[in-house]
């Protein structure tokens, strides 16, 4: 491992991958997890709104936020974890942050440390401080950290190990950025496919979550045709959610390793499709975030997985 902990990355690729923690995949039996802190989450208002059509969704149709119950909520989600046999580790919280619960935008890890990102939306870009905190507090060696432009850790979708989708909108993640980490990557030997998407959308894990080796959850309503074919291609089995959970963040799983995956209560039809297929699948009630713009997955950085 480079001695140097704000960039472990080798020019060229060849980079040493990380030895106290342990992350190839986004399947394999999730042993720690980074969360952010609820205690600081509160909803963006409208002037932000601009940077996510489910927030604007969210405020047309009149929902406010309402901290009690995002706390329990939050605390319902942490308990599902913990019962999965996963330790939940947590970002600093900064009180000037209130979006930071959505671990998964500012920071992406990989099997070489982690990737700092450069969010989207000025009242976010701060985030970048508490994950860096983290890491390095926690001896996590820093991969790099995006200059070229916007990019968000939701666009980077390890698919299996050394294979991942790397999407871009232009808005919250941008193509300039998207081909900076992909250049990373490809040197590294990884296969990367390009997901280009409406910025309607998002994030590419909006649409597109593994469950385990050889499954995931995609809507096939929104990702585009190629996607489908090329993890068709790779002979994984895909269970299709509905535009209607998908848009209300019920694509956005997590697998949890051992057919486990952390669902919420809203993804009813997502659910009931994947306990059919074998799976167990929590669900708690995330509404309070699922609202303001992010799911499960947007809140969680995996830190450890064992081998798939």
């Amino acid at each position: 491992m480079s001695s140097n902990l704000l960039r472990a990355r080798v020019e060229g690729g060849n980079t040493p991958e990380m030895t106290n923690w342990y992350l190839k995949s986004e399947t394999g039996p999730l042993q720690d997890v980074l969360l952010g802190p609820a205690t600081t989450f509160g909803w963006l208002g409208e002037e932000n709104a601009e940077y996510s059509s489910l927030v604007r969704d969210s405020l047309r149709r009149g929902y406010t936020f309402d901290r009690d119950l995002a706390l329990k909520q939050h605390a319902e989600m942490v308990s599902a974890y913990e019962s999965a046999g996963t330790t939940c580790h947590f970002l600093p919280e900064d009180p000037t942050t209130c979006m930071q619960v959505y671990a998964r935008d500012s920071s992406f890890m990989t099997p070489y440390g982690a990737v700092i990102c450069q969010m989207a939306n000025p009242r976010r870009r701060g985030e970048y401080a508490p994950a860096l905190h983290f890491y390095l507090e926690n001896e996590i060696p820093i991969y790099d950290m995006i200059s070229a432009g916007g990019f968000e850790g939701g666009d980077f979708n390890i698919i299996r190990p050394g294979v991942a989708l790397v999407g871009y909108t232009d808005h919250r993640s941008e193509g300039v950025a998207a081909k900076q980490v992909a250049d990373w990557f490809i040197a590294e030997g990884w296969e990367i496919k390009f997901a280009p998407i409406d910025s309607f959308y998002v994030h590419i894990d909006l649409m597109v979550c593994m469950l385990n080796e050889h499954c995931a959850a995609v809507c096939l309503e929104t990702t585009e045709p190629d996607i489908v074919d090329w993890l068709r291609n790779m002979k994984i089995e895909i269970i299709p959610a509905t535009f209607e959970e998908t848009m209300a963040l019920g694509c956005n799983v997590v697998a949890l390793g051992n057919d486990k995956v952390l669902s919420t209560l809203g993804a009813k039809d997502l659910n009931a499709k994947m306990r059919a297929s074998g799976f167990e699948v929590y669900d708690p009630d995330m509404t309070q975030f699922t609202r303001a713009g992010g799911g499960v997955h947007c809140m969680c950085q995996p830190l450890r997985r064992d081998a798939a």
